[in-house]
């Protein structure tokens, strides 16, 4: 029979593996294998399990695994942090940061772009300028995740002169600076800077994504800009080959539902490749109530009921 030594790496990998492909079936075959083996208790194992759990969104045997854990190195913080930030667990988040901190655990660049996250939901700009100190501390000032996660949360935080100045001192800039920003002026109703920017980008010959997109039409939803948003959506498919998502079709829904343009916006439903959500339908029967368009309304309610 293999020494625990000699199949350590292999189990190692293959936790590796279900944390890259988030399979959670293959996960729990595998740590009952490691438990039948007597080794689910060695710290590499542990410390490979719990990062993995918290990979696959199951916090509570990610947290349990953790606490037992008598090695936790830097990924395994990370890891922890990202898992509930991802899910809108934005106070355990920082909190396990914190004991990150406090256990004299050093921060890496995948530590601090989730900690941003959870200020941006939690809205706390305090905490996120403490952040930003600490990312030029650590020597991230030049890191790329970890500025476009500072923007966002300047951005969405109401800070957009620190946002603007990260923005404009960065050396390099993605399609996601871009977004953020745009994000962040459309949210405060700054459209008009929200426009200038994506043309501005388009001219530096950044390609725009999906995000850049559902910032325009946000602001445009946002700011009643119904020709604005329609150009927008058209130059989306038309210009830059992007095929619309559900974000996408909800801000058109809503730009046209609120301007009473209810049977446009149902007609746009009609035509989409992919099912509606419940946003969607939200905004569809809100319009048609706003509206007294009680026929669009009663048809709409009986294609989500037909839905479920």
């Amino acid at each position: 029979m293999p020494k625990p030594h000699e199949i350590i790496p292999f189990y190692a990998a293959l936790l590796d593996a279900c944390s890259s492909t988030n399979n959670l079936h293959t996960l729990k075959q595998i740590h009952a294998l490691t438990i039948t083996l007597h080794i689910s208790h060695h710290h590499f194992i542990r410390t490979k399990l719990a990062s993995t759990y918290a990979a696959c969104a199951q916090l509570p045997q990610a947290t349990t695994i953790f606490s037992f854990a008598t090695r936790r190195p830097t990924y395994l913080f990370n890891t922890l942090i990202r898992a509930h930030s991802s899910l809108r667990l934005f106070s355990q988040s920082l909190s396990i940061f914190r004991h990150m901190l406090l256990s004299g655990k050093s921060i890496d660049r995948h530590t601090l772009p989730p900690v941003l996250k959870s200020c941006t939901g939690l809205s706390s700009l305090r905490l996120g300028r403490q952040v930003h100190g600490a990312l030029l501390i650590n020597g991230f000032s030049a890191d790329l995740p970890s500025l476009n996660a500072l923007i966002t949360m300047y951005g969405k935080c109401g800070d957009l002169g620190v946002a603007r100045k990260v923005f404009d001192g960065m050396p390099e800039r993605n399609e996601v600076s871009w977004s953020a920003l745009m994000a962040g002026y459309g949210v405060h109703g700054m459209f008009g800077e929200v426009f200038r920017l994506f043309e501005r980008m388009v001219e530096e010959g950044q390609k725009p994504d999906e995000l850049t997109f559902t910032s325009l039409l946000t602001a445009c939803s946002h700011g009643g800009l119904i020709e604005k948003g329609k150009e927008y959506f058209g130059m989306m498919r038309m210009e830059f080959h992007l095929r619309p998502g559900l974000q996408h079709y909800t801000c058109m829904v809503d730009l046209l539902g609120r301007s009473g343009q209810v049977e446009e916006a149902e007609k746009l439903i009609m035509e989409m490749e992919i099912e509606p959500d419940e946003a969607l339908w939200g905004a569809m029967l809100s319009a048609c109530r706003i509206h007294g368009k009680v026929d669009v309304a009663d048809r709409v309610q009986k294609r989500f009921i037909k839905q479920q």
